[in-house]
C-alpha cells in the first residue's frame, strides 16, 4: 500500500454525500480549533498583559499615580507588549490540513481516514484480492460513523508555570465587579488634562440605600445625572489630590451647607462636585408610603377565655413592628351597679404582634391570641387599635374597632357572682363595701352554695379583709383580693364537674351490682332513674366546662370517633339497657352497660388530658417567666459593670416591656401578683434593685410549688422522675433568690440557669408520663372495645399507631386548635430569636428551626 500525503484528499470522491459532508465539517472545525490553540500558545503573554492592564485601569490605579510615574508605567507596558508580540510571531506555526486530519483520525478506532486514503499495490486485477480490499474499505467507512470535531487543547500550564494568565484574569474580574469602564477613559485623557489632573483632583462616591429596601450599594460615578433612592440613603465621598481643588455642594440632607464627605439623603435636591472632574446629580426620593393596618373580623373568644383577633398588615418595603392597643370604652359601658362610680385610671393593654422572622414582610396576615381573662378590662367594652411601623419609622393610621374583651365564662351562679364583684372592685376600689355586702349575701347559706367548706372559708376571709380595712385598699391588697376571688370562682366552677362525675360513677357501680345480684324490676327502675339523672348532670357540666359547640348541640365530643353524642342517643341506650334487664337478658345488658361506661370514660379521659395539658402549660409559663427574670438579671449585671453601649439601654427597656406583655395572665393565685411585680420592674427600667428581682424569684418559686400539688408525681420521686426534676428546680430557685437578696447577680444567674434546665427536664418527664398513661388507657379501651381499636387521640387529634409505639399512623388533624397551637409555638420561637441577649448558638439553633417551616 502507498499512503497519500493528505489522507482526506480523496474522501469526497469515495464516500457518499452525507458522510462526506460530516467528515469535511469535522475536519474544518478541528482545523479552526488548532488555529486557536496555536495562537493562544504563541500570544498568551501579550493577552495576559493586556487583560492585566485593563483590570488595573478599571480599578482606577492610574488615578493614584503621579503623571511621571504613569507615563513610565505606560512606556514599560508598551515595550513589554511589543516584545510579547514579537515572541508570539516567532513561535506561531499555523496547522496544516494533514495535522487536522491526523488529530480527528486519532480519535477513531483503526484510523479509518488514513486507511481510506491508502491504495493497494499488490493484487490489482485479482478478484479475491480486490474483494478483500473492498471489504476492508467498507469496514473503515463504517468506523467513520461517530466522527466529530476535536476540541483544541491549549496546554498553557507548562508554558506559564507562574500562572500569570490567571493573575491577569483575576484582576480583570475584580475590575468588572468593583471598578468602572469610565475610569479607563482617564488614561486616554492624560494629554488633555495635563498635570492638574495627574496631581489627584479625582473623587469616588457611593450611595447606600437603607437595608430594609433590599437595594444594593450604587457607585456614584456610574449613576445618571438624575436618579432616585429611598429616603435615608447614605452617601459617602472620597476626594484625592490637593485640598480645595474639588468641593462638594448638596441640598439633600436638609442640614446647613457644609463641606463634609458623608451625609444622608432626607429630601429631594442636588449633589454637585465642583472641580476639573466634577459632576452634578439631581436626586429624587423613591416613594415610601406608610404601612396599612387592618383588623379583619371581630374579636372572638376561646372556651378558656383567650381573646383572638385576625389582622392584616401591608407595606411597600416591609413591616418592622406592630402593636394592638386595648383601652376601656367608657361610653359603651352601662353605668349601673358598681360602674356608677368613675373608673380608676389604668394603663392601656399593649399586645405586641409577632411578625415572621424570615421571609417577605410586605404583606402579613395573622392572628393575635392573648389570654386576658383575669385583666380588669375583661368582660367590659373596649376599643381596639392596631398600629404598624415600617423600617423608615412611618406609622400607619390606626385600625380601630370596638368589642367586649373576652373572659372565661362561669356557669355556676355563685362563681359568676364572685367574678362580677371582682370586676367591680377592679373598676373602683370604693366598691369594696358594696362588694363585701354582695359576697356576704350570696354566701349566706354555705351548706347549699358550697360543695367544699374550704372555698367558703377563703371567701369569708376575703370579706373580712375588705370590711376590716382602714381607709381605701392599697394597690397590692386589691390585686391580692382579685387573685383570691378568681381562684375561688375557679374552684366553684370546676367542683360541679367533679361532683357530677362522682355521682355518675356511683350510679354505674350500683346498677352493675344490681344486675349481678338479680334486682327486682322496681329496684332496676329506681337505679336506672338515678343513672339517667347522674348522666344528664355530668353531660351538662362537661358541656359547660368546654363551652357550646359550633353545631349547637352543647354536647362534648365522644373523643373516640370524633362524633357528637346527644342526650337522645344516651337516653335510647339507657332505655335499651333497662328493657334487657327487665327481660332477664343480663349478659346483653351488661355489654351495653360496658359500652355506656366506655363512652362516658372517653369523655372523662378527654377532659383529663386537657387538665394535663394545662399542667404542662403551667410549667411552660413558669419557664418563660424564669427566662424573662434571667434576662432582667443579666441586664442589671451589665448595668452594674457599665457594659451597655450607648444607645442600647433604651432598646433593652423596650424589649423588657414586650416581654412583660407576653407574660401569661392565666396562671394560679401567685401569677397575677407576679405579673404586677414584673410590670413595675419594667416601668423602672434599668433602675431595678435586687430586692425587686428577689421578690419575683420568690413568686416564681411559690407558683411552682402550687403547680406541683396539682401534678401527679410532682411532689416526690427519684432524680430521674418528674418530682426529682421539680425538686432541683425548687432548690435552684431558692439559691437564686438568696443570691439576689445578697446582691450577688452573677451567682443568681447560675441558679436561674440551673432552674430553667430542671424545668425543661420536668416538662419532658411530664410529657413522657402523660404519654405512658394514655398508652395504658388505650390498651384497656382496646380490650373493652368490640374491634380492639385503640381509643382516644393524641394532642394533635390523631389516633395512636396500631403497633403500640408512640406516634400515629393517621394524618394530622385539620382542626383549628392544632393550627393555633402550632402558631403559638412558632411565635414563641420567633420572639426568642429576636432577643439579642441570648447566645449566638441558641439563636442559630432557633433560626434553623424556623427555616424548616
Amino acid at each position: 500500500m502507498e499512503p497519500d500525503r493528505d489522507p482526506a484528499r480523496h474522501l469526497t470522491e469515495t464516500l457518499d454525500r452525507p458522510l462526506a459532508r460530516r467528515v469535511s465539517t469535522a475536519l474544518r472545525a478541528t482545523g479552526a480549533g488548532l488555529v486557536v490553540e496555536r495562537l493562544a500558545q504563541a500570544f498568551w503573554p501579550a493577552f495576559s498583559l493586556v487583560v492585566f492592564a485593563a483590570g488595573l485601569a478599571m480599578l482606577g490605579v492610574q488615578d493614584a499615580l503621579p503623571l511621571w510615574a504613569l507615563w513610565s508605567v505606560l512606556a514599560v507596558f508598551g515595550l513589554v507588549l511589543i516584545l510579547s508580540l514579537v515572541f508570539g510571531l516567532r513561535h506561531l506555526r499555523l496547522p496544516t490540513r494533514g495535522e487536522s486530519t491526523a488529530r480527528v483520525d486519532a480519535q477513531l478506532p483503526g484510523r479509518p481516514l488514513q486507511a481510506l486514503s491508502d491504495h493497494a499495490l499488490v493484487g490489482a486485477g485479482d478478484t479475491a484480492s480486490e474483494a478483500i480490499w473492498t471489504a476492508h474499505r467498507n469496514r473503515m467507512i463504517q468506523r467513520l460513523a461517530p466522527i466529530r470535531a476535536v476540541a483544541p487543547t491549549l496546554n498553557l500550564a507548562p508554558r506559564d508555570p507562574f500562572a500569570f494568565r490567571l493573575i491577569a484574569l483575576t484582576t480583570l474580574g475584580m475590575g468588572l465587579v468593583f471598578g468602572s469602564f469610565e475610569r479607563m477613559g482617564s488614561v486616554t485623557d492624560l494629554g488633555d488634562t495635563g498635570s492638574e489632573v495627574a496631581m489627584g483632583p479625582i473623587w469616588e462616591g457611593w450611595v447606600r440605600p437603607p437595608a430594609y429596601s433590599g437595594k444594593p450599594t450604587l457607585y456614584l460615578g456610574d449613576l445618571d445625572p438624575t436618579f432616585e433612592v429611598p429616603k435615608g440613603a447614605d452617601v459617602t465621598l472620597r476626594f484625592y489630590g490637593e485640598d480645595g481643588v474639588l468641593t462638594l455642594r448638596e441640598t439633600v440632607s436638609g442640614d446647613a451647607p457644609a463641606d463634609r464627605p458623608d451625609f444622608q439623603i432626607e429630601q429631594p435636591g442636588e449633589i454637585e462636585i465642583d472641580g476639573p472632574t466634577g459632576r452634578l446629580w439631581d436626586v429624587a426620593l423613591q416613594p415610601d408610603t406608610p404601612p396599612v393596618a387592618e383588623l379583619t373580623g371581630p374579636m372572638t373568644r376561646e372556651p378558656s377565655g383567650e381573646a383572638r383577633q385576625d389582622f392584616r398588615l401591608t407595606d411597600d418595603f416591609g413591616i418592622s413592628r406592630a402593636i394592638l392597643t386595648i383601652t376601656r370604652d367608657l361610653d359603651a359601658t352601662a353605668r349601673q351597679f358598681g360602674y356608677v362610680l368613675p373608673p380608676e385610671p389604668r394603663e392601656e393593654i399593649s399586645v405586641p404582634v409577632m411578625l415572621p422572622q424570615t421571609g417577605d414582610r410586605r404583606e402579613i396576615e395573622g392572628l393575635i391570641a392573648e389570654n386576658l381573662a383575669q385583666h380588669p378590662f375583661a368582660g367590659l367594652p373596649v376599643r381596639l387599635s392596631l398600629t404598624a411601623w415600617d423600617e423608615a419609622g412611618q406609622e400607619s393610621t390606626a385600625a380601630l374597632a370596638e368589642s367586649i374583651l373576652p373572659t372565661r365564662r362561669f356557669f355556676d351562679p355563685l362563681a359568676a357572682a364572685i367574678v362580677d364583684q371582682r370586676r367591680e372592685l377592679l373598676w373602683n376600689r370604693e366598691n369594696a363595701t358594696r362588694a363585701a355586702q354582695v359576697l356576704r349575701a350570696v354566701s349566706v347559706n354555705p351548706s347549699e352554695m358550697f360543695d367544699e367548706m374550704t372555698s367558703y372559708i377563703r371567701l369569708r376571709e376575703v370579706i373580712g379583709q375588705i370590711e376590716g380595712r382602714d381607709g381605701l385598699l392599697s394597690d397590692e391588697r386589691v390585686e391580692d383580693i382579685a387573685a383570691t376571688l378568681w381562684d375561688i370562682a375557679l374552684e366553684l366552677e370546676d367542683g360541679e364537674l367533679k361532683e357530677a362525675l362522682a355521682r355518675l360513677q356511683r350510679a354505674q357501680e350500683r346498677l352493675s351490682q344490681a344486675m349481678r345480684d338479680g334486682a327486682t324490676p322496681e329496684e332496676i327502675e329506681e337505679l336506672m332513674q338515678e343513672l339517667r339523672e347522674a348522666t344528664r348532670d355530668y353531660m351538662q357540666q362537661l358541656a359547660e366546662q368546654q363551652g357550646p359547640e359550633d353545631d349547637g348541640t352543647d354536647m362534648p365530643d365522644q373523643g373516640d370517633q370524633g362524633q357528637q353524642i346527644t342526650q337522645d342517643q344516651l337516653q335510647e341506650l339507657m332505655d335499651r339497657i333497662q328493657e334487657l334487664m327487665e327481660q332477664g337478658r343480663m349478659a346483653e345488658a351488661q355489654q351495653l352497660m360496658d359500652m355506656l361506661a366506655e363512652m362516658l370514660e372517653n369523655m372523662r379521659v378527654t377532659q383529663g388530658q386537657g387538665q394535663g395539658g394545662q399542667g404542662n402549660q403551667g410549667l411552660q409559663d413558669t419557664l418563660r417567666d424564669q427566662q424573662e427574670l434571667n434576662d432582667d438579671t443579666f441586664s442589671d449585671l451589665q448595668n452594674q459593670f457599665g457594659e451597655h453601649q450607648p444607645g442600647q439601654e433604651g432598646q433593652g427597656q423596650e424589649g423588657q416591656g414586650q416581654e412583660g406583655q407576653d407574660a401569661p395572665s392565666g396562671q394560679d393565685s401567685g401569677s397575677e401578683g407576679q405579673g404586677q411585680s414584673q410590670g413595675e420592674n419594667q416601668g423602672e427600667g434599668s433602675g431595678r434593685d435586687q430586692g425587686t428581682l428577689s421578690e419575683r424569684q420568690q413568686a416564681l418559686r411559690d407558683a411552682l410549688r402550687q403547680q406541683r400539688r396539682n401534678l401527679p408525681g410532682g411532689q416526690s420521686g427519684d432524680e430521674d422522675s418528674l418530682g426529682g426534676a421539680l425538686d432541683r428546680a425548687d432548690r435552684a430557685m431558692e439559691e437564686a433568690e438568696r443570691a439576689l437578696r445578697e446582691g450577688d447577680l452573677s451567682g443568681a444567674l447560675g441558679g436561674q440557669a440551673e432552674a430553667m434546665e430542671a424545668l425543661r427536664e420536668g416538662m419532658r418527664q411530664l410529657g413522657e408520663q402523660q404519654a405512658q398513661q394514655q398508652q395504658d388507657q388505650e390498651g384497656q379501651d382496646g380490650q373493652g372495645s368490640a374491634g380492639g381499636e385503640p381509643q382516644g387521640r393524641d394532642p394533635l387529634g390523631r389516633r395512636p399507631g396500631d403497633t403500640g409505639r408512640f406516634g400515629s399512623d393517621d394524618e394530622f388533624y385539620e382542626g383549628e386548635d392544632v393550627y393555633r397551637r402550632a402558631e403559638e409555638l412558632l411565635d414563641e420561637i420567633r420572639r426568642r430569636t429576636e432577643d439579642r441577649e441570648r447566645t449566638a448558638e441558641e439563636r442559630d439553633y432557633l433560626n434553623r428551626l424556623l427555616d424548616q417551616f
